[in-house]
């Protein structure tokens, strides 16, 4: 899931709940396709591949909507930046903390984005304050997540805990990645502002795959091409295109119900496909979470 944008808040048509709920759909799947991948192919290697083949989709839509290509240098320096920050970054976190954390689990700590995309947009820009309303959201977000996580894991350190503090860590950078596409990316085609992000994220992950992981192996089994395919070709450049034709029909504040679509999704598949189970308290923690969350989609429209 990449950052929600802060737009006005609008009423939801048919179509747009529709859309609201496929791109949840999408998304929460895209959890599921990251680890069956990870079962065959290394970190940083799944996360180059979500960006390549993403980019690449997403660049033959503009070409075939006859797109204006920014040729400044410094909109391609913010194209890096904000690669960096909502792809290479949370990718990277995240597909390595699935390693040590179930599927249900991830999405439902991907969801404190939404919880950290309002601190750092108070701390950035006047226009949006943290308000009594937006404050108590907040609050129960991360008393959500801290649920989720299992307070005994704050009494001590684990591979585990290390790897949940990587999935909010995460979260963090989506959320910084918001505020960079606010300040330096505003008034661009959306098609063309993931396209370019998406080219800055393989120009980083390139290098650093070539160095963690060696050159890639295309001699994989076919449910991992698959799962690639998932994750790059639709829960990424499928869903960013979207994801822009949700924000502009239903604004940032309904936007953000769709990570409450997110979490029931993942947990369902990992429990069917993976056998995963999850403790009660990351269920409790989640609906504690959703509360925060419903809280601060209102909070956008009416404040």
């Amino acid at each position: 899931m990449q950052e929600i944008a802060m737009t006005q808040q609008k009423s939801l048509s048919a179509l747009a709940w529709f859309e609201l709920i496929l791109l949840g759909l999408i998304w929460g799947a895209s959890f599921l396709a990251i680890r069956v991948a990870l079962d065959t192919i290394p970190v940083m290697t799944a996360v180059f591949h979500r960006v390549f083949w993403a980019a690449l989709a997403l660049w033959a839509v503009v070409l075939l909507r006859r797109e204006t290509i920014p040729r400044d240098p410094r909109i391609w320096g913010a194209f890096l930046v904000m690669g960096l920050l909502n792809n290479v970054l949370p990718f990277s976190l995240m597909a390595w903390g699935q390693l040590y954390v179930d599927t249900g689990l991830t999405s439902i700590l991907n969801a404190a984005t939404a919880i950290f995309g309002v601190l750092v947009a108070a701390a950035f820009f006047s226009d949006e304050r943290l308000t009594k309303r937006r404050a108590v959201g907040v609050a129960l977000g991360f008393g959500g997540v801290s649920i989720a996580i299992g307070l005994h894991n704050f009494l001590g350190f684990s591979l585990q805990s290390a790897a949940q503090l990587a999935i909010l860590a995460g979260t963090v950078s989506y959320a910084l990645a918001a505020v960079w596409a606010r300040l330096r990316l505003s008034g661009l085609a959306p098609q063309v502002a993931a396209a370019g992000m998406l080219s800055g994220s393989t120009m980083v992950m390139l290098p650093v795959m070539l160095v963690v992981d060696g050159a890639p192996s295309f001699d994989l089994p076919m449910t991992t091409w698959i799962a690639v395919a998932y994750y790059a070709l639709v829960a990424t450049a499928g869903a960013y295109l979207l994801y822009y034709r949700v924000l502009a029909a239903a604004g940032s504040g309904n936007l953000l119900l769709v990570t409450l679509i997110i979490p029931p999704v993942a947990i369902l598949l990992g429990a069917y496909v993976r056998h995963e189970t999850l403790a009660p308290n990351a269920f409790i923690g989640f609906a504690i979470l959703a509360l925060g969350l419903l809280i601060l989609s209102r909070a956008r429209g009416r404040d």
